[in-house]
């Protein structure tokens, strides 16, 4: 690629995903409201997605299930699919990868294409509208496309026109397509960083534009510069295809179907989940150094706090006794509406090398030639023989919008 070429870069957003995908297993359901939730059998599970007929009644992600049915009685409420939304990601992916190979996944069902060789500019609408036609015509599902000179502005193009959008954001539309919009609404501005932000009278992405950049670094840091240069339409960033192997965290979070104090079902939950990260980094063959704990209460207030270990671990036992133990110093009493577990500073372990020491390498080979025979066992027959019956509870599907939804994608 010339270093001089303009580049032409799309930013590709499925519609609705999740919903999208179970409509087109599902042709039944076409035209009807579809929400996707957590555990549609509680009234108190969550909405994860919907499709438009359903939002236009009202219903949103993260509402209680209970609330959308009395907004849209006629909901269809399915249970996620994961595996199959994973497939039909890895099918979009492969889509998008016969155009370019400068293609970089953001998550299961966004990406971005660096299609500057791959067309001329006089071509490049054409290309983008074959592109969409092409993954609604061979899978069934509709898509967003941003068309831009750089990948923020792509970004926010995509949004502009859903469903089955295209719309092409150039530098010289910026003052009139960009910078009337509220500052909440662009990308990499969260709820708190825009109130921050109206603390200093910004309201539009215009304001940000023209803000004081001493003033935005006193404020937000390093990032205040990069959102005013992002505001004016400045982003240098590459579209980079290795980026989907750059993981740093896995993690698992459940809502819970009624707040609870219960300490076993409690117990039994962050057990489930701690289980649920140890197979996604097993599937990763992955290791971490660090464990965080999500509480969220009955009043929607949110607490993390996490632990820096010494070793890494990637097994259930070693996530869940950091768990436990955060879990035990940290937990105010309050009813809990969500449990969250991730191990953080992560890494493939074929890029760890233990600084294993006289006493402790005996031990670490033991443990490594138990593990390996309880797998062996759980194999043969059918679950973990030495898990206490305590512990069993029901594997319900956990919600999860990290990039470990990629891994089809990387084989």
């Amino acid at each position: 690629m010339k270093a001089n070429k303009a580049r032409i870069i799309f930013h590709l957003d499925m519609n609705s995903f999740y919903a999208s995908v179970e409509t087109a297993y599902h042709p039944a359901y076409k035209g009807k409201p579809l929400a996707v939730a957590g555990n549609p059998e509680e009234r108190k599970g969550i909405i994860i997605t919907s499709n438009y007929e359903a939002r236009a009644k009202g219903v949103k992600t993260t509402m209680p299930i209970w609330q959308a049915r009395k907004l849209c009685p006629e909901l269809i409420i399915l249970r996620p699919n994961f595996e199959r939304y994973r497939y039909a990601s890895s099918e979009i992916f492969k889509i998008l990868n016969s155009i370019t190979p400068f293609v970089e996944p953001v998550s299961i069902d966004e990406g971005y294409m660096d299609v500057t060789d791959a067309t001329s500019p006089s071509n490049t609408l054409q290309l983008a509208e074959e592109l969409q036609h092409k993954i609604k015509r061979e899978l069934d599902l509709p898509c967003s496309i941003g068309i831009a000179p750089n990948k923020f502005l792509a970004k926010m193009a995509s949004d502009m026109k859903k469903p089955m959008g295209i719309t092409i954001l150039r530098k010289r539309d910026i003052p009139m397509m960009l910078w009337p919009l509220p500052v909440g609404e662009m990308y990499g501005v969260g709820k708190k960083t825009a109130e921050k932000l109206n603390t200093m009278d910004i309201h539009t992405i215009g304001d940000l534009a023209e803000a004081d950049v001493y003033q935005l670094k006193q404020l937000l840091g390093i990032n205040g510069e990069r959102l005013k240069n992002r505001a004016n339409g400045i982003d240098l960033r590459p579209v980079d295809p290795d980026a989907v192997n750059e993981f740093k965290s896995i993690g698992s979070s459940e809502t819970l179907p009624v707040d609870t104090t219960d300490a076993n079902e409690i117990r039994s939950l962050l057990t489930a989940l701690a289980q649920n990260v140890e197979s996604r980094m097993k599937r990763k063959h992955a290791a971490g150094r660090s464990v965080q704990l999500t509480i969220r209460y009955h009043d929607r207030s949110t607490i993390t706090r996490s632990k820096k270990l010494p070793n890494y671990i990637e097994k259930k036992e070693d996530i869940l006794k950091v768990a436990f133990e955060l879990f035990d110093l940290h937990w105010n009493l309050e009813p809990i509406r969500l449990l969250g577990v991730t191990v953080q500073d992560i890494e493939e372990k074929q890029n760890i090398a233990q600084q294993l020491d006289l006493f402790t390498y005996k031990k670490d080979a033991e443990k490594e030639k138990l593990y390996d025979a309880i797998d062996k066992l759980t194999q043969k027959f059918g679950k973990n023989p030495f898990v206490e019956v305590k512990e069993e509870v029901n594997q319900q599907p956990k919600t999860s919008f990290q990039k470990d939804f990629l891994d089809d994608y990387r084989k």
